[in-house]
C-alpha cells in the first residue's frame, strides 16, 4: 500500500464524497426532529472504524470456509453485525433512538461510513498505479453500488428495529432476527453475483438493488410517519 499523501488524500475523498452525498440524502428525509450531528458525525466514524475490525474477520473466514457460498454469506452476517454494533456501542441505553425512525437513520449513518473506508482502500490500488480513469470509474460504480448495499441492507435491519421499537417481548426480538435475515440475503445475492459471477450480471443486480431502494424509501418514509 503507497504511503504518498496525495493518492492516500485523493483516494480518502473518493471514498468519503459519495457517502457523504447518500447521507445527505437520507438526512434531509428526517427534517422534522433531526438526530444531533455531533452524535451521527461520531456513528460515521464508528462505522470506518468497523471495516478496521472487519478486515481479520474476513480473512479468518476466506482461510477457514471452503465453500464459495457460505463464505460470501458469512462476510455478509459480518458486515452487517459489525455495522449494527457499530451503533449499538454509541447510542445503547441512551435516549437517541426514542422515535422509530431514529433507528434507520443511526444504522444508515453507520453503514455510510462503513462504505467510505471500504471504498477508500478499493481506490488507493488504481490511483497508486496512476489509473486515475479507472480510479474514477471504479468510484463512481461503487457509489452506485457497493455504497447504495450498505445502505439498503442496513437501512432494513433499521427499519425493522424502528416499527418494533414500542413492541415489547419476544416479538420485538423476531424483528431484529428477521431484519438481519433481510439484510444478509441482500448483502449475499449482491456479493454472489458481483464478485463470484465477475460481474457478467451487473446490469441485472444494480437493476433488481435499485428496486429494493425504492422500496426501502417508501418503508422508511412509513416509519417516518410513526413518529
Amino acid at each position: 500500500m503507497t504511503n504518498d499523501p496525495k493518492i492516500l488524500g485523493l483516494a480518502f475523498l473518493g471514498g468519503v464524497v459519495p457517502s457523504l452525498l447518500w447521507l445527505w440524502f437520507w438526512l434531509k428525509e428526517d427534517n422534522q426532529k433531526p438526530e444531533p450531528k455531533g452524535i451521527l458525525a461520531v456513528v460515521f466514524i464508528m462505522g470506518m472504524i468497523a471495516v478496521v475490525f472487519i478486515l481479520p474477520i474476513q480473512k479468518f473466514i476466506q482461510a477457514h470456509v471452503s465453500s464459495d457460498q457460505w463464505e460470501l454469506v458469512l462476510w455478509a452476517s459480518a458486515e452487517e453485525i459489525i455495522k449494527y454494533l457499530a451503533v449499538l456501542v454509541i447510542i445503547y441505553k441512551t435516549n437517541h433512538a426514542d422515535k422509530p425512525i431514529d433507528w434507520p437513520i443511526y444504522l444508515i449513518t453507520s453503514a455510510l461510513g462503513f462504505a467510505a473506508l471500504e471504498n477508500t482502500l478499493f481506490l488507493i490500488k488504481p490511483f497508486s498505479m496512476g489509473q486515475n480513469t479507472v480510479g474514477l470509474l471504479t468510484g463512481q460504480l461503487r457509489f452506485l453500488g457497493s455504497t447504495l448495499l450498505h445502505t439498503v441492507s442496513s437501512g432494513i435491519l433499521g427499519i425493522a428495529l424502528g416499527i418494533s421499537l414500542h413492541i415489547d417481548g419476544l416479538k420485538r426480538k423476531w424483528y431484529l432476527v428477521v431484519g438481519f435475515i433481510f439484510a444478509i440475503t441482500l448483502h449475499s445475492v449482491f456479493n454472489f453475483f458481483i464478485i463470484r459471477n465477475s460481474g457478467n450480471d451487473f446490469l441485472k443486480v444494480f437493476a433488481f438493488l435499485w428496486v429494493v431502494t425504492i422500496i426501502v424509501m417508501l418503508l422508511f418514509e412509513k416509519v417516518r410517519r410513526m413518529n
